[in-house]
């Protein structure tokens, strides 16, 4: 089994750790920074197990774990004892007493079967400034045998003491076709489909991943599209009571929902949108389908631009735009989408 190879590009990131696995060379912290589900816990988790790995061998041109010693095989049920996971009681942070019960106080015992102790710490960003501060104590004076692995969407988050103690590996966007690439051959997700979830998943894996198994997207990706095509004969509040359906949250998202509206579905919405008229633009242009992210739609796509200039579609754009930006300061969002869909009929 190959876990580095696994991992879809990270160049640098790999590199470093590889290095670190051939040199015996290990920082006692590291921060893993990135997207929320861009796959940070995926790759902490692969370093800690080739860390703890009693035979790791080289495979296809990466040192890996073996996946077959004790070791391997308790860090892969997530029960291997030098492989601690820090989590928190209050949802919204982790507090002083996680980080000095679960960790400080923690260090001073040794390994119970390995060389390292591994502590691996997700979500980092909310950590409390004293959390921090407590942490701060053991990144001064660190027992040889301790790694700790911060993961986080926030690198901003940390205090500067926090940062400069510690190896700061970012996350960089996938590349689309690296993407699409495993979502064909590991996935057995359909080409057109796999194109679709990589250019949504703008270099974040997880999110294609999620994407390529989820209905809900899409069906909010073909309401989206009838709704556009519809557009031109619908009254406001029929726009309004569409828009309210396609956004509206599942049952089990609704508890939780104050608003009405499935944030997640907001922005699966706004990005179908977008690329429906960025595809318009490309066919514009080219009259070719080939560069196409919904190439399932070619007929209505076709027939628009057919009726559309390249001023109308780019006018469209600029309205969403200023639609997203409206909704990121907190504007009314019913209001903000309202204006936005009078704006693309005024066009269509």
């Amino acid at each position: 089994m190959a876990d580095f190879a696994n991992i879809i590009d990270q160049v640098q990131m790999k590199e470093h750790m590889q290095n670190a696995l051939l040199t015996d060379k290990i920082s006692h912290a590291y921060i893993i920074s990135g997207e929320n589900n861009s796959g940070k816990e995926y790759i902490a988790r692969i370093f800690a197990k080739a860390l703890q790995c009693e035979d790791r061998q080289e495979v296809g041109g990466y040192i890996e774990a073996c996946n077959k010693c004790p070791s391997c095989i308790k860090a892969m049920s997530d029960s291997h004892p030098d492989i601690i996971t820090i989590t928190h009681e209050k949802p919204g942070s982790i507090g002083v007493d996680d980080i000095r019960l679960k960790l400080r106080d923690d260090v001073v015992i040794k390994p119970y079967e390995s060389k390292h102790k591994i502590y691996i710490i997700p979500e980092g960003e909310k950590m409390t400034v004293a959390a921090q501060n407590a942490l701060l104590k053991t990144l001064e004076e660190p027992p040889a045998y301790i790694v700790i692995i911060i993961l986080t969407s926030n690198i901003n988050a940390f205090l500067p003491t926090i940062t400069s103690r510690c190896i700061v590996l970012p996350m960089k966007p996938a590349q689309d076709d690296s993407i699409m690439k495993y979502l064909m051959e590991e996935c057995h997700v359909v080409d057109y489909k796999a194109m679709l979830c990589a250019s949504f998943a703008r270099g974040n894996v997880g999110k294609a991943l999620e994407l390529a198994s989820n209905e809900r997207f899409e069906s909010l990706k073909n309401s989206t599209i009838e709704l556009v095509g519809k557009l031109p004969h619908l009254e406001i509040h029929d726009m309004l009571e569409r828009v309210r359906t396609i956004l509206s949250p599942s049952e089990e998202e609704e508890k939780t929902s104050k608003k009405g509206i499935d944030d997640k579905n907001l922005e699966d919405f706004l990005d179908v949108l977008y690329f429906l008229f960025r595809d318009m633009l490309v066919y514009k242009a080219t009259d070719n389908e080939e560069h196409l992210i919904f190439t399932d739609k070619i007929a209505y796509i076709s027939s628009v631009t057919s009726k559309c200039s390249y001023q109308d579609i780019d006018k469209i754009i600029k309205i969403m735009e200023t639609a997203k930006n409206r909704i990121k300061s907190n504007v009314n969002i019913e209001l903000a989408l309202e204006l936005m869909l009078i704006g693309i009929k005024e066009y269509l």
